[in-house]
């Protein structure tokens, strides 16, 4: 493994149940984790860096493909963002701190390693409608596509992995 390598790393589907209020979709949980180089530089020294030469903000995008018997059935967009801005917060001994977007929703970490899980770790649950599913025995598998943009403390790249098969019975 290269030390300037990032990777999908933790990657489980698991769960096919049918969620009680709506007994007519099948829910399946997705989880994994960015780790390596991506994760290793996201510091506040280097997010420091970056805005003083006004690069304010890192995005991740991850694309989702839902695929049942290998034919993707659905395909799902999600945006974490990182931005870096000027703080006076007491709370923090830096100048320079940072705000997770996730699922739309900011977040203001106190400290580096919960950035780091914030923009890094992931866990979505994927709604399938049995419409999408074919009678009897269905393999899902969701492909996971990552991809970031040039930044002052990182190269443009792109990273993907598919999870493991999850079995879901239509009847």
């Amino acid at each position: 493994m290269d030390e300037n390598e990032s990777r999908i790393s933790a990657l489980t589907l698991r769960g096919a149940q049918e969620r009680p209020m709506n007994e007519k979709l099948f829910v399946l949980t997705l989880s994994f984790s960015i780790d390596g180089f991506i994760r290793q530089v996201l510091t506040q020294k280097n997010w420091e860096k970056a805005y003083n030469k006004h690069d304010n903000s890192l995005r991740l995008t991850v694309k989702l493909d839902i695929k049942n018997n290998g034919k993707i059935i659905e395909s799902i967009k999600l945006i974490r963002k990182a931005i870096f801005f000027w703080t006076r917060n007491p709370k923090i001994d830096h100048r320079i701190w940072i705000m997770i977007v996730k699922d739309d929703t900011p977040f203001y970490p106190l400290e580096e390693e919960e950035a780091r899980q914030l923009l890094f770790d992931f866990i979505k649950d994927i709604e399938i409608k049995p419409d999408a599913l074919r009678k009897g025995k269905n393999d899902i598998t969701v492909l996971v596509e990552l991809s970031w943009g040039k930044h002052e403390f990182i190269e443009k790249n792109s990273v993907k992995k598919e999870s493991n098969i999850q079995q879901i019975d239509n009847n």
